[in-house]
């Protein structure tokens, strides 16, 4: 069985080098890297020149919040679902890394075969501002303005409170009685995620009405699994550690090497984020540890 690395990044090409000379050859890499991103070609060359790097593609210009990101996701997702050797995809931001060996992967996954792993809760929830119906009664112009800059940021909250105050309000999700949200980060097999394309497939409404949604790809993926037969097999805990304070200028944290006894303590396979150069001296360490 082989698994697939779905690799959302922008920056940070080295990183991805030494996250993909880590694991061994049953793992295969699909790769999107951010339109908008100042990646220069000279980067580019060097990922294609490693090896088991199978897709590198560019077709998306991915603002924090919008669509384009869930777009790069399921472009990646179907590529490598073209493979049938592959049994489990898995999606990654430019800035994780695996804290357990290939070895040590794999056997968990075989030891665990057609679970499914994608944090999910049903809407509304605490953990969301308004439950996370503003993402979804409300236009979110994530994809028109980019939250990062300041002038955007400050019409996308401009435009959210104006609906707000004029009362408008987007219809409903027709498609499923119960909606469900998570992190985007997840560990899936092939068949649930043939299953969640095919879905999106035979009713295009869901991403059409995806648009404009803060955040869609924690919605589409957990909505879809907790209304269909895979529900049983769908685990709540995600697979990748994450230290939900600010540190390191960010949060969640940016790992570093004071954080390596929670990294050899942790039943987790991946972590994030790792961001250079704090988290070098981690890296290191991790791969000590791993290799």
């Amino acid at each position: 069985m082989k698994h697939a690395i779905l690799f959302l990044a922008y920056k940070n090409i080295d990183h991805l080098v030494e996250y993909m000379n880590l694991l061994d050859d049953d793992f295969l890499f699909y790769i999107h890297l951010d339109k908008k991103s100042k990646v220069k070609n000279d980067a580019v060359e060097k990922l294609q020149r490693q090896k088991n790097v199978v897709t590198i593609s560019r077709e998306y210009g991915v603002n924090w919040g919008g669509l384009n990101l869930l777009k790069a996701l399921l472009l990646l997702a179907k590529e490598a679902l073209k493979n049938k050797e592959i049994g489990y995809l898995h999606s990654m931001s430019g800035q994780d890394f695996p804290i357990k060996s290939s070895k040590e992967i794999k056997l968990f996954f075989e030891k665990h075969k057609g679970k499914q792993f994608i944090e999910h809760f049903p809407l509304p929830t605490f953990r969301w501002a308004e439950g996370g119906f503003n993402r979804l009664n409300y236009y979110n112009f994530y994809d028109v303005f980019n939250q990062k800059n300041k002038a955007g940021a400050l019409f996308i909250s401009a435009l959210l409170k104006f609906q707000k105050i004029a009362g408008i309000k987007r219809k409903p999700i027709e498609s499923f009685s119960d909606l469900y949200g998570g992190s985007v980060w997840w560990s899936l097999s092939s068949s649930c995620v043939s299953y969640v394309i095919d879905v999106l497939d035979k009713e295009p409404k869901i991403m059409q009405r995806m648009k404009h949604t803060h955040c869609p790809e924690e919605i589409v993926f957990q909505t879809i699994l907790m209304n269909s037969p895979f529900k049983p097999l769908v685990f709540g805990n995600s697979l990748t550690m994450v230290l939900w304070e600010y540190r390191n200028g960010n949060s969640p944290a940016i790992l570093d090497k004071s954080d390596f006894p929670k990294v050899l303590k942790s039943d987790k396979l991946f972590a994030r984020k790792f961001e250079y150069p704090v988290s070098k001296e981690l890296i290191q360490l991790i791969k000590k540890e791993v290799a």
